[in-house]
Protein backbone atom coordinates (compact mmCIF):
# COMPACT_ATOMS: atom_id res chain seq x y z
CA UNK A 1 0.00 0.00 0.00
CA UNK A 2 0.93 3.27 -0.86
CA UNK A 3 -0.27 6.55 1.47
CA UNK A 4 0.04 10.47 0.27
CA UNK A 5 -0.37 11.62 3.72
CA UNK A 6 -0.85 15.87 3.61
CA UNK A 7 -1.93 17.43 6.88
CA UNK A 8 -4.68 19.85 6.13
CA UNK A 9 -6.63 22.81 7.83
CA UNK A 10 -9.87 21.91 5.52
CA UNK A 11 -10.08 18.88 2.75
CA UNK A 12 -13.44 17.99 0.99
CA UNK A 13 -14.36 16.03 -1.66
CA UNK A 14 -17.26 16.06 -3.89
CA UNK A 15 -19.25 14.24 -7.18
CA UNK A 16 -21.02 15.72 -9.82
CA UNK A 17 -20.84 18.79 -7.29
CA UNK A 18 -22.54 17.11 -4.23
CA UNK A 19 -20.36 16.84 -1.41
CA UNK A 20 -19.91 13.75 -0.05
CA UNK A 21 -16.68 14.07 2.58
CA UNK A 22 -15.31 16.83 4.32
CA UNK A 23 -13.06 17.72 7.00
CA UNK A 24 -11.06 20.33 8.69
CA UNK A 25 -7.68 19.96 10.85
CA UNK A 26 -6.28 16.74 9.95
CA UNK A 27 -5.25 14.21 7.01
CA UNK A 28 -6.13 13.89 3.42
CA UNK A 29 -5.02 10.13 2.46
CA UNK A 30 -4.77 9.29 -0.75
CA UNK A 31 -4.43 5.47 -0.46
CA UNK A 32 -3.21 3.13 -3.03
CA UNK A 33 -3.77 -0.73 -3.14
CA UNK A 34 -0.59 -2.72 -4.91
CA UNK A 35 -1.81 -6.72 -6.07
CA UNK A 36 0.32 -7.62 -3.34
CA UNK A 37 -1.20 -5.97 -0.45
CA UNK A 38 -2.91 -8.00 2.43
CA UNK A 39 -4.34 -7.20 5.76
CA UNK A 40 -0.68 -6.95 7.44
CA UNK A 41 -0.28 -4.19 4.86
CA UNK A 42 -3.18 -2.44 6.18
CA UNK A 43 -2.55 -2.99 9.82
CA UNK A 44 1.20 -1.04 9.28
CA UNK A 45 -0.52 1.36 7.33
CA UNK A 46 -3.09 2.57 10.18
CA UNK A 47 -0.28 1.78 13.20
CA UNK A 48 2.32 4.80 11.21
CA UNK A 49 -0.48 6.74 10.27
CA UNK A 50 -2.64 7.20 13.96
CA UNK A 51 1.22 7.62 15.84
CA UNK A 52 2.37 9.85 13.31
CA UNK A 53 3.75 13.10 14.67
CA UNK A 54 2.96 15.98 12.63
CA UNK A 55 1.04 18.20 14.50
CA UNK A 56 2.50 21.38 16.18
CA UNK A 57 2.33 21.06 20.15
CA UNK A 58 2.10 24.49 22.31
CA UNK A 59 5.74 24.94 21.56
CA UNK A 60 5.41 25.16 17.81
CA UNK A 61 7.28 21.60 17.37
CA UNK A 62 5.59 19.11 15.34
CA UNK A 63 5.65 16.66 17.89
CA UNK A 64 1.27 15.40 18.28
CA UNK A 65 -0.14 12.74 16.55
CA UNK A 66 -3.69 13.11 14.95
CA UNK A 67 -5.64 11.89 18.04
CA UNK A 68 -3.94 14.36 19.90
CA UNK A 69 -4.25 17.26 18.14
CA UNK A 70 -7.95 16.24 17.32
CA UNK A 71 -7.61 15.69 13.69
CA UNK A 72 -9.75 13.98 11.31
CA UNK A 73 -8.99 11.88 8.05
CA UNK A 74 -10.83 12.02 4.13
CA UNK A 75 -9.37 9.14 2.97
CA UNK A 76 -9.31 8.94 -0.94
CA UNK A 77 -8.99 5.71 -2.95
CA UNK A 78 -5.76 6.77 -5.68
CA UNK A 79 -5.03 3.41 -8.08
CA UNK A 80 -2.89 5.97 -9.87
CA UNK A 81 -0.28 5.68 -7.07
CA UNK A 82 0.91 2.65 -8.52
CA UNK A 83 1.45 4.18 -12.69
CA UNK A 84 4.49 2.79 -14.03
CA UNK A 85 5.52 5.05 -16.20
CA UNK A 86 9.03 3.53 -17.43
CA UNK A 87 7.66 2.58 -20.97
CA UNK A 88 6.44 5.00 -23.28
CA UNK A 89 3.95 8.33 -22.56
CA UNK A 90 0.56 6.55 -21.29
CA UNK A 91 1.11 4.84 -17.39
CA UNK A 92 0.46 1.10 -16.61
CA UNK A 93 -1.76 0.30 -14.17
CA UNK A 94 -1.08 -3.50 -14.18
CA UNK A 95 0.44 -3.24 -10.48
CA UNK A 96 -2.69 -1.72 -8.70
CA UNK A 97 -5.15 -3.88 -7.05
CA UNK A 98 -8.20 -4.67 -8.90
CA UNK A 99 -11.25 -3.42 -7.41
CA UNK A 100 -12.40 -6.76 -6.20
CA UNK A 101 -9.22 -6.75 -4.37
CA UNK A 102 -8.86 -3.08 -3.18
CA UNK A 103 -12.20 -2.16 -1.79
CA UNK A 104 -11.94 -4.94 0.78
CA UNK A 105 -8.69 -3.80 2.16
CA UNK A 106 -9.72 0.30 1.46
CA UNK A 107 -12.83 -0.52 3.52
CA UNK A 108 -10.56 -2.27 6.25
CA UNK A 109 -8.13 0.63 6.28
CA UNK A 110 -10.57 3.02 6.86
CA UNK A 111 -12.04 0.59 9.14
CA UNK A 112 -9.58 0.44 11.20
CA UNK A 113 -8.72 3.95 11.39
CA UNK A 114 -11.94 4.37 13.27
CA UNK A 115 -11.16 1.51 15.34
CA UNK A 116 -8.10 3.41 16.30
CA UNK A 117 -10.47 6.45 17.87
CA UNK A 118 -10.01 8.28 14.40
CA UNK A 119 -13.10 10.31 12.78
CA UNK A 120 -12.88 9.49 8.83
CA UNK A 121 -14.81 10.81 6.13
CA UNK A 122 -14.34 8.61 2.92
CA UNK A 123 -14.35 9.90 -0.67
CA UNK A 124 -16.38 7.02 -3.41
CA UNK A 125 -14.43 3.96 -4.43
CA UNK A 126 -14.17 4.38 -8.41
CA UNK A 127 -16.11 7.30 -8.59
CA UNK A 128 -15.25 10.66 -10.84
CA UNK A 129 -14.28 13.18 -7.46
CA UNK A 130 -13.15 16.53 -7.28
CA UNK A 131 -10.81 17.03 -4.46
CA UNK A 132 -10.06 20.30 -2.76
CA UNK A 133 -7.77 21.07 0.19
CA UNK A 134 -5.55 23.55 2.17
CA UNK A 135 -2.29 21.74 2.83
CA UNK A 136 -1.29 23.11 5.79
CA UNK A 137 2.56 23.14 6.34
CA UNK A 138 2.88 21.83 4.03
CA UNK A 139 3.36 18.90 5.43
CA UNK A 140 3.37 16.18 3.03
CA UNK A 141 4.70 12.37 3.70
CA UNK A 142 4.44 9.33 1.68
CA UNK A 143 4.49 6.06 3.36
CA UNK A 144 4.84 2.64 1.17
CA UNK A 145 4.44 -0.82 2.57
CA UNK A 146 6.64 -2.40 0.05
CA UNK A 147 9.34 -0.21 2.14
CA UNK A 148 8.80 -1.35 5.45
Amino acid sequence: MKAVIQRVSHAKVEIDGEMIGQIDSGFMILLGIHTEDTLEDVAYLVRKISKLRVFEDSEGKMNEDIQSADGKILSISQFTLYADTKKGNRPSFISAARPEQAIPLYEAFNQQLREAGIAVETGEFGGDMDVTLTNDGPVTIVIDTREK
